[in-house]
């Protein structure tokens, strides 16, 4: 293959790669912002609309590890064909019009998603082994920014597209017939093969991931860092309305949370990845994930921006970290399927938890002081797991 072939092949790579992490999200945070409206139209209560919402995440942590094990038997690009395959399957049926196919669309699109979870990481060390850092970045920044736009404008889109909550949701389908047919490009004319140092090595990927104390270390760093995203994401609009801030408001602080997570996103794994143990960066996000915290609990919406501006960052760097881990700690594209495949299985079940503990500890303390003294707790357990994780040791002897 000439040099002009590789270039052209490895941008179409990059293009994947920003298309499918472009799916991993996007369906399920456009849901939210028209919710009350799918609600009216089917006649749906709290609960069952929240299922929207939860069935994907369900699905993330109950399926992961299995789709782990089946992905590690199968072509790396077959496996994302196949996840996107679900997922136009999924949104097309979920904006259906009819309350059973609204459920079983969401069950299967929280299924493509959950294959392109696990595998999409073993993509990008297999087709960019010398730049894994480089490419995890690129993965995660795409991956929120597209989320942060389908939330964004999914109203928008609804009404741009004359459809309402349908418009809103089914759109989604052209992006992720764009990835199928990039991902079907490269699987069937570009020939690309996995190395000849993952051939050799699969056979010593035969480990069990559920024995390996690495394993666990990133699997439990990446859990509580999604617990304390998640709790923030679900309730602090509604912590800021009890401080005084205007509902209004709130959205532009849960913004800047997202807006400063995109550029740490890109350069942290970077770094990340020429460091030999990146415990300096663990602790940088246990520090400014505690100082953010703890400004919300003493100072309130007193410097929130700022405030916005620490979380966001440390949030950024912890999610990126949990990615990158995953290739960085493994020796094979095998062995990253099945960290992958773990962490994101037993990461989604502990963050599961989170928002209802930070909404039950209200309701016991209704200054929202033990919610967050909660997650305090939390960040000082994420840091000691993540210092381990960081640690120079592969999930496979450890």
């Amino acid at each position: 293959m000439d040099k002009k072939n590789k270039i052209g092949l490895s941008i179409l790579s990059v293009a994947v790669i920003i298309l499918i992490a472009g799916d991993l999200r996007s369906p399920i945070t456009a849901v939210s912002p028209v919710l009350s409206e799918i609600k009216a139209a089917l006649g749906l209560n709290n609960i069952q609309g929240s299922l929207l919402t939860s069935i994907p995440l369900i699905v993330f942590a109950s399926c992961s590890v299995l789709v782990s094990r089946i992905a590690v038997k199968a072509n790396i690009h077959y496996s994302l064909i196949y996840s996107l395959i679900f997922l136009i399957m999924g949104l097309y049926l979920r904006a259906s019009g009819s309350v059973g196919m609204l459920y079983f669309g969401s069950l299967l699109l929280g299924f493509g998603i959950c294959i392109g979870n696990v595998t999409a990481p073993a993509y990008i060390k297999n087709l960019f082994p010398e730049k894994v850092g480089m490419m995890t970045g690129v993965f995660s920044v795409a991956m929120n920014l597209v989320a942060a736009l389908a939330s964004g404008f999914s109203v928008a889109i609804g009404k741009w597209t004359n459809s309402g909550w349908k418009g809103s949701l089914s759109v989604w389908i052209a992006w992720a017939l764009l990835a199928l047919f990039a991902v079907a490009i490269e699987t069937f004319f570009g020939g690309h093969k996995p190395s000849k140092r993952t051939t050799a090595e699969a056979p010593k990927s035969g480990f069990n991931v559920f024995r390996s104390k690495q394993a666990w270390n990133i699997s439990i760093f990446m859990g509580i860092q999604s617990l304390v995203y998640y709790c923030l994401v679900a309730l602090l609009p509604v912590v800021l309305v009890d401080y005084g801030m205007k509902k209004s408001e709130t959205g532009m602080v849960l913004l800047i949370i997202q807006l400063a997570m995109l550029p740490v996103m890109f350069i942290s794994p970077v770094i990340a990845s020429k460091l030999k143990d990146q415990k300096s960066m663990i602790y940088g996000v246990g520090l400014l994930m505690f100082i953010g915290i703890s400004m919300l609990t003493i100072l309130k919406v007193q410097y929130i921006y700022l405030t916005a501006v620490l979380i966001g960052m440390s949030s950024g760097l912890a999610f990126s970290l949990s990615i990158l881990f995953f290739s960085l700690k493994s020796k094979t594209m095998h062995g990253t399927i099945k960290i992958s495949g773990k962490a994101q299985s037993i990461g989604y079940l502990i963050a599961a938890f989170g928002p209802p503990v930070f909404g039950i500890l209200h309701d016991w303390d209704v200054s929202w002081h033990s919610s967050f003294y909660f997650l305090m707790l939390m960040i000082i357990v994420m840091t000691i797991f993540g210092r381990k994780a960081a640690k120079p040791h592969f999930i496979e002897e450890h």
